[in-house]
């Protein structure tokens, strides 16, 4: 009897511990180290960033002096000033960069794949500005917007301006200045992915529409802007984010000045939390933040999945 017993848990081990769940073991010993890093970096500090949102938190003082304050640091931000110009000047710049950057990367692209012989070298030279640093990039541009002796200023005193503008030392044209050097940094990341989604495109609709007597502008405005919707759904949502995230230009060329005119979301959190040492406040905002951001997301993607439905 007792063998019988033995014999069976045997077999049930066996049958258990196959190939396959040895197989498995290994394939979850393989994504520990991801999953470990995920929890640690990305799921907890996401979880005590709410938990902080709740409290009043000086970074300097410890924990010890954590007090819980519920929705106040939420109801504190429709009376701060700067939060609410921050907001001012992060819609703004979304509003301007996005479909600016996108209706000219997408014509750019579709003038290298139909008119250009040397694609691959134009492909290279619009994608060095994507991937060289971004202080690297600022440093060059903020020679280039020098007031007085700048070349951007100095070729528009040559055509007639006699009072060209500052630029990054003036209130009024600083966060323009940015937005520039935004549009024109991500210029080459978006003509990629505008050309890899042309050439996607069948070459027969074009020449049928040649046939029927379509000029260039139809055929771009009748089937290379539909048929490349997925792909400008796609950057447009990359994109919304990517300008709501918006610091290291800022925090090199203006440190959100000339009198918070360069102020965005996510400069006003690192300030609130790392020079003003609010990190209580500060996660407030960035939770604020994530929100926006989810917001726009899902209004892009009703509104695409609208149209195909139309």
């Amino acid at each position: 009897m007792s063998m019988a017993i033995v014999g069976s848990k045997e077999r049930h081990k066996k049958k258990w511990w196959n190939q396959n769940s040895k197989e498995a073991v290994v394939g979850w010993l393989f994504l520990a180290p991801e999953a470990i890093g995920i929890i640690t970096l990305a799921i907890f500090p996401l979880i005590f960033s709410l938990f902080l949102s709740f409290t009043n938190w000086n970074l300097v003082g410890g924990f010890e002096e954590m007090d819980w304050v519920g929705f106040d640091n939420f109801q504190r931000m429709f009376s701060d000033s700067k939060f609410l110009k921050a907001l001012q000047n992060n819609i703004f710049f979304t509003a301007i960069t996005v479909p600016v950057g996108l209706v000219m990367s997408m014509i750019m692209a579709v003038i290298v794949h139909t008119k250009v012989y040397t694609k691959d070298l134009f492909k290279i030279l619009f994608f060095i500005p994507y991937i060289c640093s971004t202080v690297a990039i600022a440093a060059v541009w903020a020679a280039l917007y020098q007031p007085s002796n700048g070349p951007i200023n100095r070729f528009l005193m040559q055509i007639g301006f006699d009072n060209p503008p500052k630029w990054l030392v003036d209130s009024e044209y600083a966060i323009v200045a940015i937005m520039i050097i935004a549009i024109w940094q991500a210029l080459g990341y978006q003509l990629i992915i505008f050309l890899a989604g042309i050439t996607q495109i069948s070459e027969e609709m074009y020449e049928s529409a040649d046939i029927d007597g379509a000029t260039g502008i139809q055929q771009f405005w009748y089937i290379t802007v539909p048929m490349l919707a997925p792909t400008t759904l796609f950057l447009t949502i990359t994109t919304i984010i990517g300008s709501f995230k918006v610091f290291d230009l800022i925090k090199f060329l203006t440190d959100g000045g000339p009198n918070d005119a360069s102020t965005v979301l996510v400069y006003r959190i690192y300030e609130e939390g790392f020079i003003n040492f609010r990190m209580g406040y500060a996660s407030a905002l960035s939770w604020v933040l994530f929100l926006i951001v989810i917001a726009v997301t899902s209004i892009t993607w009703i509104i695409q999945a609208r149209e195909k439905n139309a």
